[in-house]
């Protein structure tokens, strides 16, 4: 009689994952806590690797502008000097000046090509660099972390926050340094032009200046808010396409959809706040501009009537002004990227601070050489104790040893602490007590390449990434050859449907290896750990999406990868009991029975109730 496809009352351990955050905590929130100072120096560590480029972006600014900055003192001269030497049938002051404006357009135009040519450079490399250390470190960031931050939100950080920082850098930033240059360039000539015209022209700033922190502090509050709002979009859109499935399945599209709308009107009403604040302040500066430039040359034809000032001299400083209001507009622009760009640096300074609860060892150890004919290791679990941080202790004092070369299956009720013990043992955890021993190595002693070449965990995911057969099977161990790859395959039973691919084992699998069935995920995954050739084997439920003769191949199979290694079974379902040596039983947290298989069925325990409901459901 073949094995039943149901499973056991003793199925699965959903329970052990984390539970849901609780409201005080931080994950909850787009910007995670944030060390005092985190932003700044983030942003000086990003720009710390080319100072000498930054000096050199600065240097061709300084002398575009002061190029440009020469034209009015050449429309001044030509008006006061030039002009009338022409007059007088001199024509050689104001070829000299039309020379001089063209060299300066011609300057200005040269330097401002090589300036965008070297910023470009900069900010790519920045970006480049911003990109790389997001993705770096969330891979490095424990099991914890990703369970409680929404892959959403890390995909908000390494694009939307990112791009907002690129618009800063390639725009924001030069439109700030010239606003800059230019107020010191034409405050130092219009005072050097007329000391009191120049010094009207500077008390006009005032007004400017206070509108501007005004407009910044009311633009904090909207673009902290809006960089929030884009997030929490991306968010749900990411997570309604990663579970499009049961999306179908309980035909939650409308419900959905309305989610969506909702968070959809509020970006576009947060929008609509930071444009409303973006046209009070374009208002406001044209509206002191206009009044002063109007102000100032009123006065200053006053003197001119008056002989008090010369006429080019006015000239010159009605240029000036208008080129230093001109881009009071672009200002507005860099404040709204720099606002837009300070929220985005602050959230992903918030994740870069964050730190692996599964720290790396600072001096890791060796594990003892393997005995050939004893591949597996001795695994002791050693007065542990653990407990998720948003929720109860699941496991209050365990204790375990199992010994080299050992298979045990572990089984229990919902929430047991089956999974909680795989995931120790792979170290996704650390014990909040005791030890966890590998050969009598703590493996919080064992940095990461070590404790994954002694230990490997074969998951009810099974996930596959978008590549091909072969590379899926290969990445436990990169180097290994084909014919490595296709052994592993034919041990485990899956080569025969991967041959019938259509190109066999280079055929794409696709997201999530969509291409192939559940059942031949799960084959993959095992081939995958088999090649990976580990002292210690973990399956956590890692059949549960095999059809009977699937799971009677992998078993079949697993007699001989499994003979001489250690290994862990959480057992979905009782059949897969039958390659285990022996048998735990769980409940809360502890172990309630331990034996063999034949043991514990000829009993009167738990296991011997779950065993006979399971006979008496193939009747």
């Amino acid at each position: 009689m073949t094995a039943p496809t149901t499973s056991a009352p003793a199925a699965g351990d959903e329970q052990d994952a984390p539970r849901p955050p609780g409201a005080n905590d931080p994950f909850d929130r787009d910007v995670l806590p944030t060390p005092p100072g985190a932003t700044a120096a983030l942003l000086r560590s990003l720009l710390a690797p080319m100072k000498s480029r930054v000096a050199l972006t600065t240097f061709l600014l300084l002398l575009q502008q002061a190029a440009v900055q020469a034209g009015p003192l050449l429309v001044a001269y030509a008006i006061d000097s030039a002009v009338p030497a022409f007059r007088a049938h001199d024509n050689g002051p104001l070829i000299a000046v039309a020379v001089g404006y063209l060299l300066c357009a011609l300057t200005s135009g040269g330097l401002q090509y090589w300036f965008v040519i070297a910023a470009a450079r900069v900010n790519q490399d920045v970006l480049l660099d911003l990109r790389g250390r997001i993705f770096r470190h969330a891979q490095a960031l424990s099991i914890d972390f990703h369970e409680r931050y929404t892959s959403g939100r890390l995909i908000s950080r390494s694009t939307t926050d990112v791009e907002s920082l690129r618009e800063l850098l390639n725009e924001g930033l030069q439109e700030l340094v010239t606003v800059v240059l230019s107020f010191a360039y034409i405050s130092a000539m219009l005072l050097w032009l007329d000391l009191e015209l120049g010094a009207v022209a500077v008390a006009s700033f005032v007004p400017l200046y206070l509108l501007v922190r005004v407009y910044q502090r009311r633009a904090v509050r909207v673009y902290r808010i809006r960089s929030t709002a884009i997030a929490a979009v991306i968010v749900k859109f990411v997570e309604t396409m990663n579970g499009i499935r049961p999306v179908r399945a309980f035909r939650r599209e409308t419900a959905n959809d309305a989610d969506f709308r909702v968070l959809n009107t509020r970006h576009e009403r947060i929008n609509g706040d930071a444009l409303l604040e973006m046209a009070r302040y374009v208002i406001g500066s044209r509206l002191v501009a206009n009044t002063a430039v109007a102000g100032i040359v009123l006065w200053g034809a006053y003197r001119v009537a008056g002989g008090s000032l010369a006429l080019g001299v006015l000239a010159a400083a009605v240029l000036y002004l208008r080129r230093l209001y001109d881009p009071i507009d672009r200002l507005g622009m860099f404040l709204n990227s720099y606002q837009s760009a300070a929220a985005s640096l602050e959230k992903i300074a918030g994740l870069l601070a964050q730190t692996p609860s599964v720290p790396e060892p600072s001096t890791p150890k060796q594990l003892p050489a393997l005995e050939t004919e004893h591949p597996g290791r001795q695994v002791v679990f050693d007065a542990v104790s653990f407990g998720y941080r948003t929720g109860g202790e699941v496991l209050p004092r365990f204790d375990l040893t199992v010994p080299a070369g050992q298979t045990i299956a572990v089984v229990g009720s919902t929430g047991a602490g089956k999974s909680t013990l795989a995931k120790l043992l792979a170290r996704f955890y650390d014990p909040s007590a005791g030890r966890v021993l590998l050969d009598g190595v703590d493996l919080r002693d064992l940095d990461v390449p070590e404790l994954r070449r002694g230990v490997v965990m074969v998951t009810q995911e099974s996930f596959l990434f978008s590549g091909t057969v072969a590379e899926n099977i290969a990445i436990g161990r990169p180097d290994a050859t084909r014919e490595d790859i296709e052994g592993a395959a034919k041990a485990i039973g899956a080569h025969e449907f991967i041959a019938a691919l259509p190109d066999g084992y280079d055929t794409d699998v696709r997201k999530r290896g969509g291409r192939i069935s559940a059942g031949q995920r799960q084959l993959v995954a095992f081939a995958r750990a088999l090649l990976a050739d580990p002292a210690v084997l973990i399956l956590d439920e890692a059949t549960s999406s095999l059809d009977v003769p699937g799971e009677r191949a992998v078993q079949r199979a697993m007699s001989t990868v499994l003979r001489g290694r250690t290994a862990v079974v959480i057992a979905h379902r009782l059949s897969t009991v039958e390659i285990a040596d022996r048998v735990l039983v769980m409940e809360h947290g502890r172990i309630v029975e331990d034996g063999t298989p034949d043991e514990l069925i000829a009993g009167t325990g738990r296991f011997a109730d779950l065993h006979r409901a399971w006979r008496d459901s193939l009747a």
